[in-house]
């Protein structure tokens, strides 16, 4: 028999043979590269910057290492470098390439095709934009912690200057009790807190690195890991390398995190849209934060509000949506190219939202006289009498509360308006529920009328008298301090380390003397 020969191959496409090696003897399909691939190079702008602090610190460490030639070494940072120093705008991403660390590497061949092919020793593909993706998140989560400890304080000092400013609460959008607005406001404070508290766990869990992994199982070669950890300024290393390339529960907590606070601001957001509504007339909002109708004149409508409801519904769906893309086989990961990009718009949508809430808020205006008016209607006051009917009266709450919802229903019916009840309806509620009439002193019935007299009463821990809202104002203004520290100290590392990087890639380029 004569041996077989193989046929003759087709040189590989341009970008693909020479970038990724000769497995491929076609180009890429144009609707794989309008679709996936366009996706790919439109996550660009995101992971630009940290694609190019992931290749220098991968070739600083191969350098290190002795992986590299020092020649080639010296001639790839310079280079990479150079890259550094081109506005992405000036470069034209070809999605034919794929994604963009491969523009990136075809960039680098074109000027040097030998050195060029140093980047992808001890690195996979998605290795790079693993590293980008998590260099994007965490400088997003240091700026959402600024916003979110401005929109905090922006609270804190609203609820300061509104301590003793009546207003009533609702539930079911129907009178429930008088308050006052600071209490009501430092209920949106402490979930801001919360957010915070969960925002520096996310961090924490996010700073971490994944570089050097090598493949699946790690490398044959002579990788630094923790090196490369702190060149990008991680504060550790991912140990597993399996689980650095192919983790799902991160986005999810992202999102989660991020799902957390923008609920609260919509809450927040939906209560000022109805308090603005005429029917109310509780709060007005500025007009720089409002919208006019172009068909109705005497439309001022709360637009601010509603978008900040409407991002509230759409990073729901996309918390969904990252959920969805990590349900796959354990060693898949093309898919989570959808992760790369969304996560990163989802926090800047969040920072967006959180920072025009505080605008909204500070520019607001509480109508405090029509607040005080309405904390005295609805009855608003029935919890507090019957209270007072129980201790008067030696029942128990429930037969108490009895008491004043059958005096309710018959002031209602017999049209007495709803503030006040008077007092023969009342002692007929009494004999009806206890068989005796119930008679409440004068000053008693008068402080009961007062809301305000009502509000100064609550002052247990966290409840709406001036002194527990005062201690909650200072409890607040300290853990939004804390934040603000922990941001500024994180971000200026984080700085250092990125200086770092650049001084020594730029050192080890020019042939200069590293100290390390």
């Amino acid at each position: 028999m004569s041996p077989r020969t193989e046929p003759p191959q087709p040189a590989a496409p341009s970008g693909r043979g020479q970038g990724e090696g000769a497995r491929l003897a076609e180009a890429p399909a144009a609707e794989l590269i309008e679709t996936s691939f366009r996706l790919e190079i439109g996550d660009a702008p995101i992971l630009w910057r940290g694609l190019g602090r992931a290749d220098l610190a991968h070739a600083l460490m191969l350098c290190e290492v002795g992986v590299i030639p020092p020649a080639d070494g010296c001639r790839l940072l310079a280079l990479l470098l150079e890259l550094d120093q081109v506005p992405l705008e000036q470069i034209s991403l070809d999605p034919a390439l794929e994604d963009a660390y491969s523009n990136r590497e075809a960039w680098l061949r074109k000027r040097d095709q030998h050195v060029a092919g140093w980047m992808g020793a001890g690195r996979p593909r998605r290795e790079p934009a693993t590293v980008a993706y998590r260099l994007a998140v965490r400088e997003r989560l240091l700026d959402l912690c600024r916003a979110l400890a401005d929109f905090a304080t922006t609270l804190v000092d609203c609820a300061a200057a509104n301590v003793e400013t009546v207003t009533p609460d609702f539930t079911y959008l129907q009178h429930a009790q008088p308050t006052s607005l600071a209490h009501y406001l430092l209920s949106f404070a402490y979930p801001v807190v919360r957010d915070l508290e969960r925002l520096r766990g996310c961090f924490a869990r996010t700073n971490q690195s994944p570089a050097g992994i090598g493949n699946i199982n790690g490398s044959r070669l002579p990788l630094d890991r923790r090196r490369l950890a702190e060149l990008l300024g991680f504060d550790g290393v991912i140990v597993n390398t399996r689980d650095a390339m192919w983790q799902v529960d991160g986005p999810v907590e992202i999102m989660s995190l991020v799902v957390a606070l923008v609920l609260n601001l919509d809450r927040l957001a939906e209560d000022l849209q109805i308090w603005n509504t005429a029917e109310f007339d509780l709060v007005e909002l500025a007009d720089r934060h409002a919208r006019i109708s172009l068909i109705m004149p005497q439309k001022k409508n709360p637009y601010s509000l509603a978008f900040v409801r409407g991002v509230t519904g759409s990073l729901l769906g996309r918390m969904v949506a990252m959920a969805a893309v990590g349900k796959t086989p354990s060693a898949q990961m093309d898919n989570r190219v959808f992760v790369l990009g969304e996560v990163p718009r989802a926090l800047d949508q969040a920072i967006g939202a959180v920072r025009l809430m505080a605008g909204v808020l500070a520019g607001v205006t509480f109508n405090a006289p029509v607040m005080r008016r309405r904390a005295s209607q609805g009855y608003a006051y029935a919890t507090d009498l019957a209270e007072v009917v129980m201790q008067t009266a030696q029942t128990s709450y429930r037969s108490a509360h009895r008491l004043v919802g059958l005096a309710i229903r018959m002031a209602i019916e017999r049209g007495d308006g709803e503030g006040e009840i008077p007092a023969d309806i009342l002692a007929e509620a009494g004999r009806q529920v206890l068989g005796r009439p119930v008679e409440l002193p004068a000053d008693v019935r008068a402080k009961l009328g007062d809301p305000a007299a009502i509000v100064a009463t609550r002052q247990g821990i966290g409840g709406a008298a001036v002194e527990p809202v005062a201690a909650m104002l200072a409890e607040l203004r300290h853990e939004v301090g804390s934040a603000r520290t922990w941001e500024a100290e994180t971000s200026a590392r984080l700085s250092a380390a990125e200086t770092a990087l650049l001084r020594l890639a730029a050192a080890r380029a020019t042939r200069e003397t590293i100290v390390r």
